[in-house]
């Protein structure tokens, strides 16, 4: 069929065998030259970075059945936690404490450890 006829949509004899893809060559540029470049222009990595440490899991069986979140400062948050650690603690038995102990301060009175159920955070 010449070029400047054109095909037809419903013919069965089209021929597109002179129809194939063409080959590109192109060349590689080598790595150095690639993180040359890259560091001159401060491309930022896509490298993953470190995951930060992960905190111990805090999860205990204590019957304690209800949610609290809080919005904090940042050394409240790990003032809070580094608490818990040295007393062997879990969360809901400091925040217990913490409670307590304001209600106290509020009723000019003093916490006593006995006061608290002791036996709920072990």
């Amino acid at each position: 069929m010449p070029m400047a006829e054109r095909a037809g949509l419903f013919e069965e004899d089209l021929d597109l065998s002179g129809f194939a893809p063409r080959r590109v060559a192109r060349a590689e540029p080598a790595p150095e030259a690639i993180r040359e470049v890259s560091e001159r222009v401060n491309f930022q990595s896509r490298e993953p970075t470190p995951k930060p440490a992960k905190r111990p899991d805090r999860r205990h069986r204590t019957g304690r059945s209800e949610q609290l979140n809080l919005k904090v400062r940042a050394e409240t948050r790990e003032l809070f936690y580094r608490l818990n650690d040295s007393q062997g603690w879990v969360q809901g038995y400091t925040f217990e404490r913490a409670v307590q102990a304001l209600q106290k301060e509020l009723e000019g009175g003093v916490l006593t450890n006995t006061s608290l159920e002791t036996k709920s955070f072990k």
